[in-house]
């Protein structure tokens, strides 16, 4: 049986009218994966190194003990991001005369081959190898190690379970985040240390054997709690019922002052809240908010005379995070629908003003609530006051306009990271412009004149776009009219 599922499996990847270009973006995600576990298997080699040279700890173990809970609390955000649900290839061998329980073991089991099931291998077993096995004997070295291991495997079963059962549950992910974010600073500050708190539980691995098998037994349960609750619910109805998200129901009553483009925004906020991948962007939107804090605090970026350059950066990526990611597929989150909107009468121009009313609409809100930087200086205010002019003014248009080149249809149920459904040459090339545009403002007026200058340029710049809007509008309304049919042609390939 498991060899036929893998054949079936195969055949459908093979027969994909788009197999030629899913081979291409394998083998760079092979190679890009193969890239940083080679890196992370370095860092893993100098751990020792690194612990005691330049964080200047000179009992090793113990620290790493003391951050082993803030690594497992890492784990859960990255795997709730990174790591995909089997369910959607679950949909394909229901209605086969193949045992269920079979069909689902070989779905959890599959999800199981992954590059994050090795990430603590690679990371913790050249330290268990070296500093430990030197320090403790083989045999505590490898009970720690292996203690790792079926936590961190544990969590992956967890997270199968966690993500369908709470329906991608991202106030939960981010209260996670919050906690690992507020532990990190108060261990930081000295105000009390969660890590060292939890430093005995992994120390005992180095005494005794019992963890072991206490890991494996929560191993065996995480699995089968997954197994059950898979099996419970492998049915098509249940895996075809909407999402019972009321919140994704909601709309907003003043965009319908905008006619036909306002009901279009409308349900272009549904689509954001009810699809996976979509959704995912939004949350990266908020959790990108916090980039600043990398920036602006650092002394390696603090000048006496005006403010560092990067900054221009940083503030044109916060006021503008949404539209650079959401807007690069500005057509693509439309593929499975767009014929509607080409029969629909001024279907293609509401579509397109309604995105813009959603781009600028949510990029207010990032302004709005990067405001508190400010609290590490005005400077950072004006940075962002000006980047957001530039966005509204120049950026969107520029993210719209480079999109609409030969765009890819994409399925709106998967996730975002690792999946390139939609992405074309177009999105890779865009980052190009994008970055180095408010540069090419800025940069002569700040050289030449100086920082405050440049600033003012680029807010002016912006300002020119928007009171252009109308104009850009248009045009780029009539380039998608133009498009439409080679547009609709595309978005019936296969994925």
């Amino acid at each position: 049986m498991v060899a036929t599922l893998i054949k079936l499996e195969l055949l459908k990847r093979i027969r994909s009218t788009s197999f030629a270009r899913s081979l291409t973006i394998g083998i760079f995600i092979f190679f890009l994966a193969f890239l940083l576990l080679s890196y992370l298997f370095l860092f893993g080699l100098s751990l020792n190194h690194i612990v005691k040279n330049i964080l200047g700890q000179d009992d090793t173990v113990f620290f790493i003990n003391s951050c082993l809970l803030y690594f497992f609390l890492l784990e859960l955000i990255y795997r709730y991001f990174i790591q995909q649900l089997p369910v959607i290839t679950l949909e394909n061998f229901l209605h086969l005369p193949i045992p269920k329980s079979g069909i689902i073991h070989f779905l959890l089991l599959g999800s199981f081959i992954s590059p994050l099931s090795i990430v603590g291998l690679l990371l913790f077993g050249p330290f268990a190898m070296t500093e430990i096995k030197y320090t403790f004997g083989p045999v505590p070295a490898y009970i720690w190690l292996g203690s790792i291991m079926l936590t961190s495997w544990s969590i992956h079963w967890f997270m199968l379970w966690f993500k369908q059962r709470f329906e991608d549950n991202i106030p939960a992910m981010l209260l996670v985040f919050t906690g690992l974010l507020l532990s990190i600073g108060a261990s930081y500050y000295g105000y009390y240390d969660l890590g060292a708190f939890f430093e005995p539980v992994f120390t005992f691995a180095l005494e005794s054997p019992v963890p072991i098998f206490l890991l494996i037994i929560i191993l065996v349960c995480s699995y089968f709690l997954c197994f059950a609750f898979y099996k419970q619910n492998a049915y098509l109805e249940e895996l075809s019922e909407e999402e019972n998200l009321s919140f994704a129901n909601h709309s907003f009553g003043f965009l319908s002052k905008f006619g036909l483009a306002g009901e279009m925004a409308n349900l272009e906020w549904k689509l954001i809240l009810r699809h996976k991948k979509s959704r995912t962007y939004l949350t990266f939107c908020l959790i990108f908010l916090l980039y600043g804090l990398i920036f602006y605090n650092n002394p390696l970026y603090l000048s006496e005379h005006g403010f560092s350059y990067i900054f221009i950066f940083v503030g044109t990526f916060i006021t503008g995070i949404f539209m650079l990611q959401y807007g690069q597929l500005f057509l693509s989150w439309n593929s499975p629908a767009f014929d509607f909107y080409i029969y629909q009468r001024n279907g293609l121009k509401a579509l397109v003003k309604g995105k813009y009313l959603i781009f600028g609409g949510i990029s207010c809100l990032c302004f709005l609530l990067s405001l508190p930087y400010a609290y590490f200086g005005w400077e950072i205010l004006w940075i962002h006051l000006a980047t957001f002019l530039f966005n509204m003014g120049v950026t969107m248009h520029l993210v719209v306009y480079l999109s609409l080149w030969k765009p890819k249809p994409m399925d709106l149920n998967k996730g975002a990271m690792f999946n390139y459904e939609g992405m074309g040459m177009s999105q890779f090339l865009m980052i190009i412009p994008l970055l180095m545009g408010p540069y090419l403002i800025f940069l002569p007026f700040a050289l030449w004149i100086g920082d405050y200058a440049g600033l003012v340029a680029l807010g002016i710049a912006g300002l020119f776009g928007i009171l252009a809007f109308p104009l850009i509008l248009t045009r780029i309304q009539t380039a998608v009219a133009k498009k439409r049919y080679e547009i609709s042609s595309s978005f019936r390939q296969e994925l």
